[in-house]
């Protein structure tokens, strides 16, 4: 498998919390995907923007988010593994130092003009990804992936974002953003900063919950943005979290995820890998119960014989 990044953009994460990867995954992966989100959302296009021009500008809309799903979703295998793609898992390993990394949360989303005004005001994730604040150790905190799937240009929802160099430069930024994050002279200050995470379909923009960044709006006649979202974190930090996996185990389709994965994949949603305890004749009779279909001979070639 090519090469997909460097270690100068994992070094770019690593000090600036961020960092564009143009054309990271292939045309045909992003066909598969789109033809997947066709699937999801049907053939539907954008209309006329919507431009709210009384709607205070430091405020999210709940609209925003109203094609926001979590995975996995009932389409092929191609979308509902995009998020543990293996050079995806490989640069958040490399980004957090580790190789044993969970997949926190992961989800489709799509944007059509008119349904919203999508511009945000500047914020960092960590309100909705820890119960304290952001590590000062960037291991710590989380490798969020926004995946583009369609081009995506100014005029089509392209994410802005602050690096931490720059947002640095505004005394105790975080603190100022915990007080009121709707602050008016912060939001002014680090728009000054602003940067593009424009990008042709296939890009990703990857990024810490630690770093500002805002959505903006679709301002092109029948516009629309395909993305997914991945996040990573090490897979023994309890500061940071997002989605129960086991939660949907009932309700979500999770027999497309299993019946495809590989060993690696799975682990990041905390499938134990083969070889370890949890794994013996019991529990791998057990789980091809539970689903049929899912290719256990890995884990039953290095089970725990013990019923």
């Amino acid at each position: 498998m090519p090469e997909r990044f460097s270690e100068h953009a994992i070094k770019a994460w690593k000090e600036d919390g961020a960092v564009v990867i143009p054309n990271f995954f292939s045309s045909e992966e992003v066909k598969s995907a789109v033809a997947d989100f066709k699937a999801l959302y049907g053939q539907k296009v954008g209309g006329n923007p919507l431009v709210k021009t009384n709607q205070d500008e430091h405020r999210f809309a709940g609209e925003q988010f109203s094609n926001l799903f979590s995975i996995p979703a009932n389409c092929s295998p191609s979308l509902n593994l995009l998020g543990v793609h293996p050079k995806l898992i490989n640069f958040a390993q490399k980004a957090l130092d580790t190789n044993d990394v969970r997949l926190e949360a992961a989800a489709t989303w799509a944007k059509y003009a008119g349904d919203a005004d999508f511009n945000q005001p500047w914020h960092c994730d960590f309100r909705n990804h820890t119960l304290t604040v952001p590590s000062e150790d960037s291991k710590l905190n989380t490798v969020n992936f926004l995946i583009y799937l369609t081009d995506v240009g100014e005029e089509d929802g392209a994410t802005h974002y602050v690096l931490k160099r720059d947002s640095n430069t505004i005394p105790e930024a975080i603190n100022w953003f915990i007080k009121d994050p709707h602050d008016k002279k912060l939001q002014s200050k680090l728009s000054e900063f602003e940067r593009s995470a424009a990008g042709p379909a296939g890009s990703i923009f990857a990024y810490s919950i630690d770093v500002f960044h805002r959505g903006t709006n679709l301002t092109k006649e029948k516009g629309y943005r395909y993305a997914m979202t991945a996040s990573y974190k090490i897979a023994t930090n309890d500061l940071v979290g997002f989605t129960a996996w086991q939660y949907s185990g009932e309700s979500h389709p999770w027999h497309i995820i299993f019946n495809n994965a590989s060993p690696e994949q799975l682990h990041c949603f905390g499938v134990p890998l083969p070889g370890d305890p949890f794994w013996t004749k019991q529990t791998i009779k057990s789980a091809q119960l539970r689903y049929p279909n899912w290719d256990l001979s890995p884990y039953l070639s290095k089970s725990n014989q013990q019923s």
